[in-house]
């Protein structure tokens, strides 16, 4: 009985904990995303200026439209896709912040399934 009463503040200051949220410092800036595939690290650059992004990846440079849907959360939609994958909206979440960096998570919209990643502020 004796530890659980111990355990009870512990718990209590845990809860209390929240992650930093500083959405409004990512909307605009230059970004870089680095992920793997099959063991081989990916990277990509993009610009984001409020409505718009423009992403870098492996020497293609592609648009794509944001609609913000509160300050930690936007849909990005691709302006000129190129196939039905692309045509699909992706919904994404700023998790954490810090300084010069964000985690989020990001899924097909309407599709429970989410991957997580991390993303640099680089400009």
């Amino acid at each position: 009985m004796k530890k659980i009463i111990f355990l009870f503040p512990i718990l209590a200051l845990v809860s209390c904990y929240n992650a930093e949220h500083n959405c409004k410092d990512f909307k605009n800036g230059k970004f870089k995303f680095e992920f793997e595939v099959n063991g081989v690290k990916k990277t990509t650059i993009f610009e984001r200026k409020d409505s718009i992004e423009i992403e870098t990846f492996e020497g293609k440079t592609d648009t794509s439209t944001i609609r913000w849907v509160s300050d930690c959360e936007y849909v990005l939609q691709k302006k000129h896709p190129k196939n039905m994958a692309e045509e699909k909206a992706i919904s994404m979440k700023i998790v954490t912040t810090s300084k010069d960096s964000y985690t989020f998570e990001f899924g097909m919209v309407g599709s429970e399934e989410k991957q997580h990643g991390k993303v640099f502020k680089i400009e």
